[in-house]
């Protein structure tokens, strides 16, 4: 008896969502001891987003998530699967997904996922299982966040990384693979190296926990995340290509995550990928976490830099530690104008 053919899951349109007001790097010379120069030197950031009074995650991812199917000629209707990867939903519950379920008119399943910088991975993988099983005929996979309410804009060593914004990808079954493959990590040991101490069941917070600023981010050692990141993605993306029977000279973009130009050239230059085959996105939007790498693909894809047949390298690292990556030939014709 003839087996049936495989599933595979593809990305057919992605979309973008960002606030409207631009945080400049002097916003912040009247708050801690830094400067334009500063901050760029060190991070390459210029500017990022900050979401408005009353915009929550949910809305950012929205917008993101209804320009995504727009992209890939998906109704509403049709969404079979949602997931909104986050570390900031609009409250500890319901779930960021079902306000974006309820805005977008979908009908679907629809839950979250927290895996800080490297939610996107994590979802994406999950929503390329269901299809790849057929649980799922599509899914809409969104990263969102709304980091700046959860700033401490005090602690000169995080407040001028991270900005807001969401970005999606609509996943769609696919005669031939579209995401060749995936990896997945975890290291909770490292726990305590980026997190945000109270608020949680461990460490509910007080009036006392609030003006400590235990409510906001907290790292513990930038030298020790930046070294983790480098690390940690470049082996990952390594195995990911030795995997699928690649090797860096077949990646036509590397996509990481956009938490600091020296990351993104380190992990570049250690696998052997030139800068003009790198994205470096964090210019204009900063540290995004989990929308990092949607909004990424988003704007390389939009700007032409994408296109059907080409290989494209996502990897992804974030607090946990949690870390992924993802290997995409990319399917989408260019989007339309």
């Amino acid at each position: 008896m003839t087996a049936p053919p495989r599933r595979h899951a593809t990305i057919a349109g992605t979309g973008v969502a960002l606030p409207d007001r631009v945080v400049p790097n002097s916003f912040f010379e009247g708050l801690v001891e830094t400067s334009d120069q500063w901050i760029v030197e060190r991070t390459g950031i210029r500017e990022r987003r900050f979401a408005a009074e009353g915009q929550a995650t949910s809305h950012l991812a929205s917008a993101a998530g209804r320009r995504a199917l727009e992209a890939a000629g998906l109704a509403p209707e049709q969404v079979d699967l949602l997931i909104v990867a986050t570390l900031t939903p609009d409250r500890p519950l319901p779930s960021a997904a079902v306000m974006v379920q309820a805005a977008l008119g979908l009908s679907c399943p629809a839950f979250d996922v927290n895996a800080a910088c490297a939610g996107f991975s994590y979802a994406t993988a999950v929503g390329t299982s269901m299809i790849e099983s057929g649980g799922a005929e599509n899914a809409l996979v969104i990263g969102a966040e709304v980091l700046s309410r959860v700033l401490n804009l005090t602690d000169r060593t995080t407040c001028v990384l991270f900005g807001d914004g969401a970005g999606a990808a609509v996943l769609i079954p696919s005669d031939e693979p579209g995401v060749l493959a995936s990896a997945l990590h975890a290291d909770g040991t490292k726990a305590d190296l980026l997190t945000i101490p109270a608020g949680g069941t461990e460490r509910p917070l007080s009036p006392e926990r609030i003006a400590a600023h235990e409510g906001t981010i907290h790292m513990e050692s930038g030298r020790e995340v930046f070294r983790r990141a480098v690390t940690d993605m470049t082996s990952t993306c390594r195995d990911l290509l030795d995997k699928a029977g690649l090797s860096p000279d077949d990646v036509d973009l590397l996509i990481p995550h956009q938490a600091n130009a020296r990351i993104v050239a380190s992990v570049g230059q250690r696998l052997g990928i030139p800068p003009e085959r790198s994205v470096l996105d964090m210019e204009e939007v900063g540290n995004t976490s989990a929308a990092s790498i949607p909004i990424a693909l988003d704007r390389a894809w939009r700007a032409g830099r994408i296109h059907p047949g080409d290989v494209v390298l996502l990897a992804s690292f974030g607090a946990g530690l949690t870390w992924g990556a993802t290997l995409v030939r990319w399917t989408a014709p260019a989007p339309r104008a």
